[in-house]
């Protein structure tokens, strides 16, 4: 079994008499039972932190090192990044417009209790491994993570800030470093999944007039019942169109901008705690929401959806304008041309090799294990439901399961670093105006 935070066993390293060690007193003579390994700013770092990163890391399935200098190596890549999230850590409690909540942390915590808790069979079971991992109770487990989520939620969100004021712009890698990057890490590169890459032109089926009045008039007269004392998670599970959302009573949790339509996300981020917006419409329909709580560029809130009914006549047109479509690129019409006369522009146009695993059960059921380039039947996608859609779909290839290349995975690899090099160029104009001491 994989344990999640906190439920790691916690060793403490005992070293000889070294400067910077904390000792615990007992009678005539003192005992070591730590050693500070780094200093950030006033804030130690004790060798016991390091050794708990490793055993965390040990717990998740890792293979570490088993000789002495590639322990010894591991352990100061751990601390540096140890050292270099307390740099972050510390930034972000300067920052005035960066704020946690008590509430959002704690919200994490009974999140993260919850799910490890249903791994064990019973409360005896769940303590003995506590203890195991050098808690004396839950509530000393608790605290450890909150204080963690609390970090974690500081960091990011300092990050996310400095990237939306354009302070924390991607330095582009050289050729050098790509490699460099991909012959320290390929060994740890799980195989490449069976995939696929396809390019499709999806056609939604429009609703009518009358029925898109229908869901407004419906929409609207919610409204004011809402407005008037209607229990809105009651009024959700009775009328909404989300199936994700509408038994829990149109609960979307916490989102960021860039996670919602830009409709929707314009209304909410405008809202106050416990209002109730007016109409709302986006090409899913009308919806209502209700904001909860709100902290710096992050909101939590709840909605219905009035989706309008589509008719079967305005579905078999929907159908009838994909078959067109795929009989026209059957005799050489541009791709292009169609897609930018026809394609939903909420859906992607492009899937690059794609895990089939992750292909849905649609497309799994048209494709098959057809591996021949080409244009494919035109695939039905939930039938039946508010979000049928009719998929004219072009096979480019299909690659089996394998291992990673380097060109597979460069684009990727590019990605990632580019943010990595911003983020140590950032951490090193820290370094200048932290006082930062590493004793390992």
């Amino acid at each position: 079994m994989t344990w999640g935070p906190g439920l790691c066993s916690v060793a403490l390293l005992l070293l000889g008499t070294v400067p910077g060690v904390i000792r615990a007193q007992g009678g005539a003579r003192s005992q070591i039972v730590d050693r500070i390994v780094a200093v950030v700013g006033t804030t130690p770092i004790t060798a016991s932190q390091v050794e708990e990163q490793l055993a965390l890391m040990q717990s998740e399935g890792q293979q570490l090192p088993s000789d002495s200098a590639g322990r010894t190596a591991l352990r100061r890549q751990i601390l540096t990044q140890m050292v270099e999230e307390e740099l972050l850590v510390q930034q972000a409690q300067r920052d005035t417009n960066i704020k946690v909540t008590d509430r959002e942390v704690q919200d994490q915590v009974e999140q993260t209790v919850q799910n490890v808790r249903k791994q064990f069979t019973s409360g005896a079971e769940f303590q003995s491994q506590l203890r195991a991992a050098g808690f004396g109770s839950e509530e000393e487990w608790r605290r450890w993570l909150a204080d963690n989520q609390r970090r974690s939620i500081l960091r990011d969100r300092l990050l996310d800030e400095l990237r939306q004021k354009g302070k924390l712009r991607p330095i582009p890698p050289s050729e050098s470093q790509l490699r460099t990057f991909w012959e320290q890490n390929r060994s740890q590169q799980s195989k490449r999944p069976a995939s696929v890459s396809f390019r499709q032109i999806v056609i939604a089926p429009k609703p009518d007039s009358t029925a898109k009045a229908r869901a407004r008039q419906l929409a609207e007269s919610l409204v004011v019942a809402l407005r008037g004392g209607a229990d809105f998670a009651d009024v959700a599970r009775r009328f909404s169109s989300d199936s994700g959302s509408r038994e829990a009573g149109g609960e979307l949790g916490w989102f960021r901008r860039g996670r919602m339509v830009k409709e929707f996300e314009d209304v909410a981020f405008r809202m106050r705690p416990g209002d109730i917006s007016g109409v709302v419409e986006t090409e899913f329909g009308y919806h209502i929401i209700q904001v909860e709580r709100v902290q710096p560029a992050e909101v939590e809130a709840r909605h219905v959806l009035l989706a309008p009914v589509i008719s079967a006549a305005q579905l078999a047109l929907a159908r009838r304008l994909a078959d067109s479509v795929h009989d026209a690129l059957a005799a050489g019409a541009s791709f292009d041309t169609l897609a930018r006369r026809y394609h939903d522009p909420n859906e992607p146009k492009l899937a690059d090799a794609l895990p089939v695993s992750q292909l849905p059960p649609d497309f799994l059921k048209a494709i098959g294990d057809d591996s021949a380039p080409g244009l494919k039947p035109v695939i039905a996608v939930a039938e039946g439901t508010v979000r049928a859609r009719f998929v004219v779909l072009e096979l480019i290839r299909r690659l089996p399961e394998g291992e990673f290349t380097f060109e597979d995975v460069k684009d990727r690899i590019r990605e990632a670093l580019s943010q990595r090099l911003a983020e140590q160029h950032y951490l090193e104009l820290l370094r200048r105006t932290t006082y930062v001491d590493i004793r390992l």
